[in-house]
C-alpha cells in the first residue's frame, strides 16, 4: 500500500514551487516599485538594487520553472545573507529576531534547487527536467 497522498507527490511539489515563487517575487516588486505596498521606512540602496532584482527575477523564474535550479540556489543564498544581515545579529532564535520567513525561504529554495522545476515548468517543456523516480 502506498503512503497517503504519495500519488500526488509531483503535483504538490509543483504547486509549492509555483506558490513560493509567486510570493517571493512580490518582495522584489515591493522593494523596486513600491507595489503592492511601499516598503516601510527608508530602505538602504543595497536592499533596493541588489535584493530587489534577485527577489523579483528569481521569484519569477522559480514560479514559471525556468532555470529553476540556479534561480532557487541564488535566492536561497540571498535569503541566508538577508537573515544574517537583518535578523541573526539581534537574537539567537528566528522566533526572537523576526527572521522566520527568511529562514523558511532559504531552506525551501535550497530544496527546490536540488529538485529542479519538476512538472508544470518551462524546464520540463524544454526537456531539461527528468521526472523523479516513483
Amino acid at each position: 500500500m502506498k503512503p497517503f497522498m504519495s500519488a500526488y507527490n509531483t503535483q504538490c511539489y509543483a504547486l509549492m514551487r509555483i506558490v513560493v515563487g509567486f510570493l517571493f517575487l512580490w518582495h522584489g516588486a515591493q522593494k523596486l516599485f513600491g507595489v503592492p505596498i511601499p516598503m516601510p521606512g527608508p530602505v538602504p540602496a543595497f536592499i533596493t538594487y541588489v535584493a530587489g532584482p534577485i527577489e523579483l527575477v528569481g521569484g519569477t523564474l522559480v514560479m514559471i520553472g525556468l532555470l529553476t535550479r540556479w534561480a532557487a540556489f541564488i535566492t536561497s543564498g540571498q535569503m541566508a545573507v538577508a537573515y544574517w544581515m537583518a535578523h541573526g545579529t539581534k537574537a539567537l532564535l528566528p522566533i526572537q529576531n523576526m527572521g522566520e520567513l527568511a529562514v523558511l525561504y532559504c531552506f525551501v529554495f535550497l530544496f527546490i534547487s536540488t529538485r529542479g522545476g519538476g512538472i508544470w515548468s518551462v524546464d520540463a517543456l524544454r526537456g531539461e527536467e527528468t521526472p523523479p523516480a516513483q
